[in-house]
């Protein structure tokens, strides 16, 4: 929260979600912490980042600072609103105040089905890791153990959610601020048997952006898509004791996770390791600069991070996606049924969205050419979208807050309308970055036909309702 933000009054304190009735609220603030410091930090840092580096050289660092500073602005404006209008469904809610029915039916089911499939892509990412342990149990059988244990888990109590995520982060975040550690020593000189680099793999080897600005943007673009996730803790702000204080602190902290983890590793990346070494994009980032350290175990050791992230996120997109389709729901977009809760838990959302996860780890190995190719190019923008309604669902509903309900501003969007704008602006050039790119173009085609598609049958659903 900024040093000008209103405190927290008595009214805005004791808000209410909107759409968690039948809902409990057993999510402590820890749990909030560590889902808004976990939230951050995934298998596409750790694994993912290699890619990036090999295409924009060095520049990655200045290329994750400036899709980072578009997250923060994002995280500032859905904090703003979350704390004003706490609810389960999050920025669907804030798109239905702020544009209409059509807006909030489409940010959430896209939403739905962006965590659903990634629900099955982290099933057979963390299964590949532990078939290479145990190759005699085949990685279907682990996508199904899996499935069961976090689909378990997350049809009991809340809270069991919350402690499953409090751990996860725990870990994920003590192995990241381990390896900067570790990665700053190394840069100083102060390790054993490892000299300090100096600005050599900066300058050297094509200098700070070797591929020119056509390397920087595919870099930008892969780090853009790196940072979903952050919207989770905002969902379950709405399932926690207090939902403004909670989503208060979770966006106080967004400026130098984003700092810290992302823009800082890179940096420690680029400056220990000429960005054209091979084990960069191969092994990952992280494993390579712990190799090239001499750190024993490298590989096994990041291989339990990187597992210990992806089944975090699986955990937590179970439960978002549950929560979304849940909210849908009570706000009359979707089927009665879906929203069914048993003991304060929606136990027909949570099987649901396991269920369409592990059909899309089947159509992996069914159709992988084209139904599940689809899949994956479909959720390719989806998160760009959910970015744009909440940027413009904020441009219109902080004029409303301030007019009507100026104690609920306990968050404030800095400088507002304007890097609100600016928000809207560099979002529409990652779009235009998108479409000039020939992989990232065809997944920009997908997910605009899925958002057609709901807007559609979202405003159809608007129009008769307003007949009725």
């Amino acid at each position: 929260m900024s040093r000008t933000s209103v405190q927290p009054t008595e009214e805005a304190a004791d808000a209410k979600p909107v759409d968690t009735a039948s809902l409990s609220h057993g999510l402590k603030q820890r749990h909030l912490s560590m889902i808004a410091l976990g939230g951050v930090i995934g298998a596409g840092l750790f694994v993912g980042s290699g890619t990036a580096i090999a295409a924009a050289g060095p520049s990655i660092v200045l290329a994750y600072a400036i899709s980072g500073a578009l997250v923060m602005l994002v995280m500032r404006m859905l904090g703003e609103m979350a704390a004003a209008y706490p609810a389960s469904g999050s920025f669907s809610v804030h798109a239905e105040r702020g544009i209409g029915p059509w807006a909030g039916f489409t940010a959430g089911w896209s939403f739905w089905f962006l965590l659903c499939v990634a629900v099955g892509l982290e099933g057979i990412g963390a299964a590949g890791i532990v078939h290479a342990w145990v190759p005699g149990v085949p990685e279907w059988a682990w996508v199904a153990l899996f499935m069961l244990l976090f689909t378990g888990t997350n049809l009991t109590a809340v809270k069991n959610f919350g402690e499953f995520e409090f751990w996860f982060a725990t870990l994920k975040v003590g192995a990241i601020v381990l390896f900067l550690v570790i990665g700053i020593l190394a840069v100083l000189g102060v390790l054993p048997d490892v000299d300090a680099p100096g600005m050599s793999n900066l300058t050297g080897h094509g200098g700070f952006m070797p591929n020119g600005t056509e390397g920087l943007i595919v870099g930008l673009l892969a780090s853009v898509f790196a940072y979903g996730g952050l919207e989770t803790v905002t969902i379950a702000a709405a399932e926690s004791e207090h939902p403004v204080q909670g989503v208060a602190k979770a966006v106080r902290t967004a400026m130098w996770r984003i700092a810290l983890f992302y823009v800082g590793s890179m940096a420690v990346v680029v400056v220990l390791l000429p960005w054209t070494s091979k084990e960069i994009p191969t092994k990952g980032p992280y494993v390579a600069t712990l190799d090239h350290l001499g750190i024993p175990a490298a590989g096994q050791i990041m291989n339990v991070v990187v597992l210990i992230a992806l089944l975090s996120a699986m955990n937590a997109n179970i439960y978002g996606a549950s929560r979304m389709a849940t909210s849908l729901v009570s706000r009359g977009m979707g089927p009665k049924a879906v929203g069914a809760t048993y003991g304060s838990v929606p136990r027909i959302a949570v099987t649901l969205s396991a269920v369409f996860g592990f059909v899309c780890v089947l159509l992996s190995y069914w159709r992988p050419d084209d139904v599940f190719a689809w899949l994956l190019n479909t959720i390719g923008a989806i998160i760009l979208v959910v970015w744009f309604f909440i940027a413009f669902s904020q441009l219109v509903l902080r004029r409303k807050l301030e007019r009507e309900a100026p104690q609920k501003l306990v968050v404030k969007m800095w400088a507002y309308p304007y890097l609100t704008i600016v928000a809207l602006v560099g979002m529409v050039a990652v779009f235009v970055l998108m479409a000039r790119e020939a992989d990232t173009r065809v997944q920009l085609y997908y997910t605009g036909g899925l958002t057609v598609v709901l807007a559609v049958i979202g405003y159809a659903r608007q129009k008769a309702a307003e007949k009725r």
